[in-house]
């Protein structure tokens, strides 16, 4: 952990650094001389800090092209799921993912860039939360600092013990190494926690966030607030399967935000001012993120070679569950000949059956389009679910129709219950957040195997992989080897 991570010293110059890229820090120092205790002397200066948090989010700082911020484990999680497909493997980018190789290789960049960056973020927040306490400035700022740095470091724990560590199952002891808990700015190294430990520091840090957030107004979409920290917990309580609480946050979250209109459901996904959009990172001209982007790898007219040569599709049995008359359906060509409806950028560009237009770029030129994180479909998804796992089938299918209704206006209230009702709602998630990054994480908390089989996935594109079982070893990503080797074995392996 002393080299991977660099949680003090190294989290703070990268911190202050891409912060500095957006806003006016400190004039009387370069931002990677400034001293820890001149970083946090005011509030002005941590909220200078906190930026650079959020820029993270769409910066690329491992060197990796498909590793531009959280847009890169979006695109793993997808890949890795059943409901994207390869149409051909003349591109390489993301190839081993689909694979399920890569997850499963110590050396590889997709187990260093998720162990790392989340760790970057967790260093970072650490460094906020030790020292907001003692700036100068308004008590008000200095709560919603600390709330936003707490949320992040919520967020970034969850997103990674679901990848190294085992599902979380409730009623267990969750026992099982999950990821070091680093709570304070160090480099120390530290072994890793079980997965309950790292569960119950989730819950505390989101827990006080919410605590703190109270009425505070943030500047943007990219800042957290009190509906995204509740989303983000309701997120936590589906995965650990606590179903009352999941529901009630999500419920709360999306208050005071409405779902989209079909016409901006067909508008590319790039514009977090969509009145649907929770939690996002707004791209603008002069902050480009040319081929790290995520809309060069997910969206259909821009310019670069994954986009033109092998395009993401959609997994034609989720296809022929959606409904003819909602307007998601719209999204895919299943013949991959309707250039009417699909028009792309040059003939350059190749055409597949299942082409997906869902995510748009202004101008082919450029990869601007802003990220969504998080959207009130998805806390519609989450309440409805939850209540559906609790035997609430009328509350849930309530729930449900507010959503479907309004992506497609013949749909009829649903009379399923039990399991049926489950796996509409799953239906429903999975064709409202294709592309979005949940699917990986979906199938390993709700304890489900890989089935790629019935439909367009080629088994030799695949390497052979069309099925895993649901609890095999390969649902654990491996701990990167640098972190085994930097710590002297404090970190233990995964199994191989």
């Amino acid at each position: 952990m002393k080299n991977i991570l660099k949680t003090g010293a190294l989290g703070l110059a990268l911190l202050l650094s891409l912060a500095a890229c957006q806003e006016d820090y400190l004039e009387t120092a370069p931002t990677d001389q400034v001293s820890t205790v001149d970083a946090f002397k005011t509030t002005k200066n941590a909220w200078a800090a906190l930026n650079g948090i959020h820029r993270i989010l769409y910066s690329q700082i491992f060197g990796t092209q498909a590793q531009g911020g959280q847009s890169g484990n979006m695109l793993y999680m997808d890949i890795m799921g059943e409901d994207l497909v390869f149409p051909n493997v003349s591109n390489s980018w993301l190839r081993s993912e689909y694979q399920w190789i890569s997850h499963r290789n110590p050396s590889s960049s997709i187990t260093f860039y998720n162990y790392t960056f989340y760790y970057v973020i967790i260093g970072n927040a650490n460094m906020i939360i030790a020292n907001i306490d003692g700036a100068e400035g308004p008590e008000a700022d200095k709560r919603a600092i600390k709330a936003e740095a707490l949320t992040y470091r919520a967020w970034a724990y969850f997103q990674a013990v679901q990848l190294y560590g085992e599902r979380f199952a409730a009623g267990a002891a969750n026992s099982a190494l999950g990821i070091p808990l680093v709570l304070e700015p160090s480099t120390e190294s530290k072994p890793r926690n079980t997965v309950a430990e790292v569960y119950t520091q989730i819950n505390k840090d989101i827990d006080e966030a919410i605590s703190l957030f109270g009425t505070y107004a943030r500047l943007n979409k990219s800042h957290f607030n009190l509906n995204v920290a509740k989303g983000i917990k309701a997120r936590v309580a589906l995965t650990q399967q606590d179903y009352n609480t999941a529901a009630q946050m999500a419920k709360e979250a999306r208050a005071g935000f409405t779902l989209m209109s079909n016409t901006d459901y067909l508008g590319g996904f790039n514009n977090y001012s969509n009145p649907e959009w929770m939690w996002a990172s707004r791209i603008v001209a002069d902050q480009t993120n040319y081929f790290y982007s995520f809309f060069a790898y997910m969206s259909v007219n821009y310019n670069s070679t994954a986009i033109r040569s092998t395009p993401k599709v959609m997994y034609s049995v989720l296809y022929d569950k959606i409904s003819a008359t909602d307007v998601r359906k719209k999204l895919w060509d299943p013949t991959g000949t309707n250039t009417a409806d699909f028009p792309l950028p040059a003939s350059t560009f190749q055409r597949y059956k299942y082409h997906s237009k869902k995510f748009k770029v202004a101008d082919p030129n450029l990869s601007i389009g802003d990220v969504p994180y998080m959207r009130a479909a998805e806390m519609y998804l989450i309440e409805a679910e939850a209540l559906a796992r609790q035997g609430k089938d009328a509350e849930a299918a309530e729930v449900l129709f507010t959503l479907a209704v309004n992506r497609d206006p013949q749909y009829v209230r649903s009379t399923n219950t039990g399991a049926d009702l489950v796996e509409e709602i799953m239906v429903q998630r999975r064709v409202e957040l294709w592309g979005e990054g949940f699917r990986f994480y979906d199938l390993k908390r709700t304890n489900s195997p890989l089935n790629r089989n019935g439909g367009n996935h080629n088994a030799s594109y695949t390497n052979g992989v069309l099925e895993i079982p649901a609890g095999d070893i390969r649902w654990q990503f491996l701990i990167p080897q640098d972190e085994i080797n930097n710590t002297n074995g404090a970190v233990a392996q995964n199994p191989q």
